[in-house]
């Protein structure tokens, strides 16, 4: 018989896996069964009822977190030479243009997120198998082409995301730490689930929220009952 771990047995006290939670009593059991002895990531696990292999079912889209996720996060701004100073002053962390894109081409992908402008794109297309997988390519839908750059960084910063379904139709994103009090994580998780409900493709089908879990780092995901959240 296969033997259960001091902590499994501690977060099965706490936690029933099997059951869904409402969202503000699942943010606050995240927290209670985290074991790591770092400030660990909460994530959170949308299923939806798209098939992303449709062009017309693909869930896309940002959201402005309240609390940010807690992260520092990592901005490189590929620019023209007029725009560098204003993409400094709003808190990019890396702010050029040819020398970075040689050093992408090297291997060098060390940040979160990409902002850059329309009339550069030329050049950073050319960068799309490097940043494609890593999901750093700049896309104007996420408002990461643009020409406000200092906004785009400005709102980076100030815990705005991008998000993309997989190609199993699951949403997956940061929502913050375990550090954040149950209400932060809640309001957090709510805001990036209700902007999901308004990207809601006409052509979906049947149950769009299908369901949805949030776990911290290296802890058992805790289901939570979509209507707590859908209603």
């Amino acid at each position: 018989m296969k033997r259960i771990s001091k902590k499994r047995k501690e977060v099965l006290s706490k936690v029933d896996l099997d059951k869904a939670y409402p969202l503000g009593e699942a943010c606050e059991l995240v927290k209670s069964i985290s074991t790591t002895k770092f400030d660990a990531s909460v994530d959170i696990a949308v299923r939806l009822g798209v098939d992303p292999r449709k062009a017309n079912q693909m869930v896309r889209g940002t959201v402005a977190l309240p609390h940010g996720t807690g992260k520092d996060m990592r901005v490189l701004v590929l620019c023209t030479p007029e725009k560098e100073a204003e993409a400094k002053a709003a808190g990019a962390d890396f702010v050029g243009l040819d020398d970075y894109i040689a050093k992408i081409k090297g291997g060098w992908t060390d940040v979160d997120v990409i902002i850059t402008m329309p009339s550069v794109m030329g050049k950073v297309g050319a960068l799309g198998r490097i940043l494609g997988p890593r999901g750093l390519m700049p896309n104007p839908k996420t408002g990461t082409v643009t020409l406000d750059v200092a906004k785009a960084v400005a709102e980076v910063k100030a815990g705005k995301i991008d998000f993309k379904v997989d190609k199993y139709g699951i949403i997956h994103s940061a929502v913050g730490k375990v550090s954040f009090n149950g209400s932060m994580l809640k309001e957090n998780a709510n805001e990036l689930i209700q902007a999901l409900i308004k990207l809601k493709p006409s052509a979906a089908k049947g149950t769009y929220i299908k369901s949805i879990a949030i776990s911290s780092t290296m802890s058992a995901g805790i289901q939570i009952e979509p209507k707590s959240v859908t209603a």
